[in-house]
């Protein structure tokens, strides 16, 4: 990376004073550059008696009037600068300056004329209202403000929710500067930090915002009219489209969320910005950047080099193209954010740098520092078409995962250190074996040590199955639409297999959530292959995968680990493989399972996937997240419940059954069920003898019923069920009712008659001493 000072801001208009002013103590704390590179504007806020001011200098020493605006604490602050494009000519534009009570300056700067101003406008409607925060989306300015109560003695802490998000269009034109009408976005909300990319707005929670409202964002879409709800960290993400502005406000945008989103975790947030392409740069107070994407997912980008941030340490964040550039304790990190990869890495001689817009250039970045304007060249991320030196660095990169994982030491683990330090050398022998093969059809072949040609011959068969696999891919991209079906079947079905024979660590789930998302008829397929199901000849469901195979199936990491971006675990993607393409096939799947699950592990084991949440209640989960529900789901959920064959599961299966009024259903289930414990049989006949008592229903079964009354209960038990769970009438009793639905005594005695004439347990216990032929018995002979 070259440093070249490209402005010592003798340049600019009043270059000494912008000079002093990058030297005084008080660091700008806001600096920007004009789409066109021409102008800089410098926000101070500076300390009395030095008054607060916006500045603009001009480049060029362009001649024309200046513009210099301050004020006098506590009179209101700008708390916006905002350039906007103009249609009056092309790649024009204006300035927009927005102050905390809503008045918002519009200014144009013309060549030999200076800066003008064309209007002063009221941005809020409400003339107490205060504006905390604004940005600019496409031609609108949305902005965030504070409506204070109107009693003067109100308590502040009961009013915390007295922000409102509003938008509103500013049309610039040949007649002056319009705005259109405020659109509330969203009322009675908390204070919000907004950001806008192309199409969307983030509401960043302040700082100073209240714990429970400070554990998720919202995304705005205005397009679609639609607020995304997110917190990244745990993986929640739901949308909600507002057809009316009744629907717009804050408590009613969470309705049906609050649970959840109070079992999260506040948000770490040190430092946040927009990127170019749109998603939501994130810096926490541990120094991991990550990006929120507008659909409210979030990736893991960066971290950044000396552990957690100090409060208040300023950390500038930049996008150019493709590369993240950010400066954190005078240190550049240059870092590909496709990748995650560290360009460059470079110490700042300056104390202090605020980044600027470039026009037209490529592969450089412009910093202002004290001393003038400095430009940095670096090389861009290396070509794809090259991939040698990347799946090197794949190789590196991994195993500072592996150590890492496996490491006491708090020290983190970079790939320099692995390169440099020499402790590790598996990582080094297997990129030397790499480069060797990879190099082998384009150069004559290296030579390789001796102590690494016998561990390529133990990797070899590896290492075909990589090169195939990387060809079948390159097969995929270069193939005619026709042949792309069939090539990304056999691609799944092999990184499925892959994956199943690796550590089902939380990137190689999130790997095949996507692979599922994306492919889902050929990761179905996949699967079916991997764990060789199919049906015998009796029509039953078989598997025949290894035991290693079943245990990634049944993992379940924990719950910070499933929660990133809502990835769920792999057995919960398999369940709802089968409920889009083979249904009929999940019940039997979860029994398999459950199967391999008592032969692996006891039952109470808290290490297998029972110990957690049974393999049924999972397959449950996966049912109940379907958009729609039928009559097909209702069936679904009583096998899954039955097939399990815990007792709980069955008697929901039989209160399903009975809410259904399957009554055949009700008693073939009984029947079956009974038989499993004399707990459960007891359970279920006081359940539909409870049901007996309150209708008919079950009169035709009653032969069926009457025999699985459990030895133990006796007639007054039986008789209590009844009384408790008759139905009560609103009119008096009569000794014969016309509805012919009441309970009677004939209907009743049958099952009286059976427990009285059945022995009792006392009886049989002395049934021996009561039959024998004399009493006493004889008394033994004695021994002389």
């Amino acid at each position: 990376m070259k440093l070249r000072q490209v402005s010592d801001l003798s340049d600019f208009s009043r270059g000494h004073w912008l000079r002093e002013l990058l030297c005084r103590k008080e660091e700008p704390s806001h600096v920007q550059s004009s789409p066109d590179g021409q102008h800089l504007l410098l926000l101070q806020k500076s300390r009395p008696p030095t008054l607060p001011r916006v500045v603009a200098f001009q480049r060029h020493s362009i001649a024309g009037a200046d513009l210099e605006r301050s004020w006098q604490p506590p009179q209101p602050a700008p708390v916006g600068l905002l350039f906007l494009q103009s249609p009056v000519a092309p790649r024009s534009w204006v300035l927009a300056v927005v102050w905390e009570h809503g008045r918002t300056e519009v200014w144009h700067f013309l060549v030999a004329v200076g800066w003008q101003l064309l209007q002063t406008l009221e941005l809020c409607q409400g003339a107490r209202a205060r504006v905390v925060s604004v940005c600019s989306q496409g031609s609108s300015l949305v902005w965030c403000e504070e409506r204070p109560p109107l009693g003067a003695q109100s308590d502040m802490s009961k009013c915390a929710f007295r922000f409102c998000v509003c938008a509103r269009a500013l049309e610039v034109g040949e007649q002056g500067v319009q705005l259109g009408t405020v659109r509330i976005v969203l009322h009675n909300s908390p204070e919000y930090q907004v950001l806008a990319s192309p199409q969307h707005v983030f509401l960043v929670p302040a700082a100073a915002g209240f714990a429970t409202t400070s554990k998720f964002l919202l995304i705005w879409h205005p397009e679609k009219a639609e607020f995304t709800i997110t917190a990244p960290s745990a993986g929640f993400i739901h949308s909600k489209v507002l057809r009316s502005s009744s629907e717009s406000d804050f408590r009613k945008l969470l309705l049906g969320s609050v649970g959840l989103l109070s079992g999260f975790a506040p948000l770490d947030i040190h430092a946040s910005t927009v990127s170019n392409s749109g998603g939501l740069l994130l810096v926490s107070t541990k120094g991991s950047v990550s990006m929120v994407e507008p659909d409210g997912t979030q990736r893991h980008i960066f971290d950044l080099e000396g552990g957690p941030l100090a409060q208040g340490s300023p950390v500038q964040l930049k996008t150019f193209g493709s590369i993240l550039a950010c400066v954190l304790a005078g240190v550049l990190y240059l870092v590909d954010q496709n990748s995650g990869r560290l360009v460059e890495k470079e110490v700042l001689s300056m104390k202090e740098v605020h980044f600027l817009e470039l026009q037209g250039e490529e592969g450089s970045i412009q910093l202002l520092s004290q001393t003038g304007i400095y430009s940095f060249s670096f090389s861009k991320p290396e070509d794809s078409s090259r991939p040698e030196p990347c799946l090197v660095e794949m190789v590196f990169e991994e195993a500072c995962r592996y150590y890492q994982r496996r490491s006491l030491s708090s020290s983190k683990l970079t790939v320099e250190k692995l390169k440099k330090g020499g402790t590790f050398q598996a990582p080094v022998v297997l990129a030397a074996i790499l480069q060797h093969s990879l190099h082998q059809k384009q150069k004559p072949a290296q030579v390789l040590q001796d102590t690494y040609t016998k561990l390529l011959s133990t990797v070899s068969l590896e290492l075909q199955s990589y090169m195939s696999l990387e060809l079948l891919k390159a097969c995929v991209v270069c193939a005619p639409e026709s042949e792309v079906e069939s090539y990304c079947k056999e691609l799944v079905e092999q990184e499925v297999s892959r994956i199943l024979q690796s550590d089902m660590d939380k990137d190689n789930l999130a790997y095949l959530n996507s692979v599922f998302a994306s492919f889902p008829k050929a990761a179905w397929k996949a699967i079916r292959s991997c764990l060789q199901l199919q049906q015998n000849g009796d029509g039953l469901l078989v598997a025949r995968a290894t035991p290693e195979v079943w245990k990634k199936v049944l993992c379940q990491p924990q719950l910070e680990e499933v929660g990133q971006n809502g990835m769920v675990p792999l057995f919960e993607l398999i369940c709802a493989s089968f409920l889009r393409f083979k249904p009929k096939w999940l019940p039997s799947f979860v029994e398999l399972t459950q199967q391999y699950v008592s032969s692996s592990w006891s039952y109470s084991s808290k290490e297998g996937p029972e110990g957690r949440v049974p393999l049924y209640k999972r397959a449950l989960g996966v049912l109940a997240r379907k958009s729609k529900h039928g009559e097909a789901d209702d069936e679904m959920e009583l096998e899954l419940l039955l097939c399990s064959k815990r007792p709980k599961a069955v008697l929901q299966a039989l209160h399903l059954l009975i809410r259904l009024k399957l009554w055949q259903r009700v008693v073939e289930v009984a029947e079956k069920f009974s038989k499993l414990s004399p707990l459960l049989n007891k359970e279920i006949f006081i359940t539909l003898l409870a049901e007996f008592a309150q209708h008919r229903e079950l009169d035709p079964y009653l032969d069926r019923l009457w025999p699985l009354c459990p030895a133990e209960l006796t007639a007054s038990d039986i008789l209590t069920v009844v009384l408790q769970h008759l139905p009560h009438s609103q009119d008096d009793p009569v000794p014969f009712s016309s509805e012919g639905n009441q309970l009677t005594v004939g209907l009743l005695k049958p099952l009286l008659q059976r427990v009285v004439q059945r022995p009792s347990v006392q009886d049989e216990m002395y049934t021996d001493a009561l039959q024998s032929t004399t009493f006493p018995p004889p008394t033994p002979p004695r021994e002389h």
